[in-house]
């Protein structure tokens, strides 16, 4: 009965139960820090640090600082602090499903555009390693290569590339996709794409999702094209200007214009219709000499 008593005690001590489950009070701590964080900043985004070097995280993490807080953990201490949470920070649970890999939790107040473009500029290219997951299609793009004619040619034909000879090297006939998004590199793949240079990874703090206000944003949308996005808005306001133009629509950018084409088109209508203005009066003496001496001529002939 003693042992009994001393085993629950120091399992009491060991380990805090939240809800159905314990956790040692080291995760305890954890949980706490991560309810914290989520309380102080307004943006958390979720992070895969896989496959990141440690002394590439230290830099990027360095280069962060002031402006976000990052915080590692296991995925069931994170879990348990959404679970906390989901009450006070509504729809953040929402972002569960997009802890992958080795994930991290990024809490900033930055704007979440920003940061992802932050995130992207930070990373740099990798060769591709055998069993690895392809982040996007792996494209080898036609063109001449350095290698000599050999066995080289039929090497790149077994993974589906074209090639033949030019001006005495192999030539890739046509671009070709190697790897499809998501797919594993095999080690045939891999060790092609290191010879022909291509480093298709991508290293980096890796953004899957992100939390702002109950919504969640995924990269394909927080990964915007700045050119092709000033283009449209040019566009669309190109198109509105034209619009209020041809419906005679006054505003501050129209009004200019709208009375320059009024004052022009009554002036026409006035030198048609001979009517004596100020502003015609000219042109209709000038217009009425003209046929004067249009007259006069036919008179003499």
């Amino acid at each position: 009965m003693t042992t009994q008593i001393k085993t629950v005690a120091k399992t009491t001590n060991k380990a805090k139960t939240h809800g159905t489950s314990k956790i040692a009070p080291k995760k305890d701590a954890a949980v706490k820090k991560f309810v914290q964080l989520f309380k102080t900043y307004p943006i958390v985004a979720a992070l895969n640090m896989e496959l990141l070097p440690a002394r590439q995280l230290q830099v990027m993490r360095a280069s962060l600082r002031g402006n976000c807080e990052m915080f590692m953990a296991k995925r069931r201490v994170m879990k348990i602090a959404f679970e906390q949470i989901k009450n006070e920070v509504k729809g953040i649970e929402q972002l569960v499903p997009h802890l992958k890999g080795m994930p991290a939790l990024l809490f900033t107040s930055q704007n979440p555009f920003k940061l992802y473009k932050t995130l992207e500029k930070s990373k740099s290219s990798a060769p591709a390693k055998a069993g690895q997951t392809a982040p996007k299609d792996i494209v080898v793009k036609a063109g001449a290569t350095s290698f000599a004619p050999g066995p080289i040619i039929g090497e790149l034909g077994q993974i589906g590339i074209k090639a033949g000879i030019e001006n005495g090297k192999v030539s890739i006939k046509q671009d070709s996709v190697v790897v499809k998004e998501g797919a594993v590199i095999s080690d045939k793949v891999a060790a092609l794409l290191t010879r022909l240079g291509i480093e298709p990874m991508e290293i980096g703090l890796n953004l899957t999702a992100l939390y702002e206000k109950g919504m969640i944003y995924t990269k394909d949308v927080l990964a915007v094209d700045e050119k092709e996005y000033v283009q449209k808005i040019t566009d669309v306001s190109t198109s509105c200007f034209n619009l209020a133009i041809e419906i005679a629509y006054p505003c501050k950018d129209t009004i200019e214009l709208l009375v320059q084409k009024t004052f022009n088109d009554s002036k026409a209508v006035a030198l048609e219709a001979n009517i004596m203005a100020d502003a015609v009066v000219g042109d209709l003496l000038a217009k009425a000499e003209r046929e004067a001496m249009s007259v006069k001529a036919e008179a003499k002939q």
